[in-house]
Formats: C-alpha cells, sequence, structure tokens
C-alpha cells in the first residue's frame, strides 16, 4: 500500500479513483453510480446542516469521488472539461472575477 498524496491533481484523483474502483464502477453503470452521487449529495446537505467539521470534509470528499467515479464511467477527462470551460475565466463573463449578475447562472 503506498501512501496517499496530500496534493492531488485532477488528473491525477480520476486516475487514482480509476484504479480503485473501475470495475466496480462500470458493472454498475452510469444510473447505478448516478445513484449513489445522489445520495452522497445529500449526505453532503445535512452534514451542511450540522456542525461537524469533520463530517463536513469527508461528505465534501464523497462527493467529489463519487462524481469522478461518474465522469470514469462516462469516459469523461474532468481535467480537460474543467479546463475547457472554466480555463479563460467565467464562462457566463468571460472575466476571471466574475461579473455576472447574481440572478444570473453563469
Amino acid at each position: 500500500m503506498t501512501s496517499p498524496s496530500k496534493d492531488l491533481s485532477i488528473a491525477d484523483l480520476q486516475k487514482h479513483i480509476h484504479r480503485m474502483y473501475y470495475d466496480k464502477d462500470v458493472a454498475r453503470g452510469v444510473d447505478g453510480t448516478f445513484m449513489w452521487l445522489m445520495e452522497e449529495v445529500g449526505e453532503l446537505a445535512s452534514a451542511l446542516r450540522g456542525d461537524d467539521r469533520e463530517n463536513l470534509a469527508e461528505e465534501f470528499a464523497d462527493v467529489i469521488a463519487w462524481l469522478f467515479t461518474i465522469a470514469n464511467v462516462a469516459d469523461i477527462d474532468l481535467a480537460e472539461a474543467l479546463s475547457k470551460k472554466y480555463g479563460n475565466g467565467c464562462p457566463g463573463c468571460g472575466r476571471f472575477q466574475c461579473e455576472c449578475s447574481l440572478s444570473e447562472k453563469p
């Protein structure tokens, strides 16, 4: 067993999740994997209403891990997708400090 890295890039984390879970994730499929992601989002929502910071951090990590999992099953490179959409600033206004109105979703 290797020691965990404190800092993982987006690409490294996606590969790490792939190595650990890909076979199980593909067998579960996109629909089943999406349901697990939604369960974790619900747990994050509950944790946000509480005051347990350790649990909150774990739930954020779980949501991200399941998001990477479903991206692996759907064959999406998240580092590339994020860079393409947000690498040049806000997709709404094009600035690096968003100037979209609060009523807009950038």
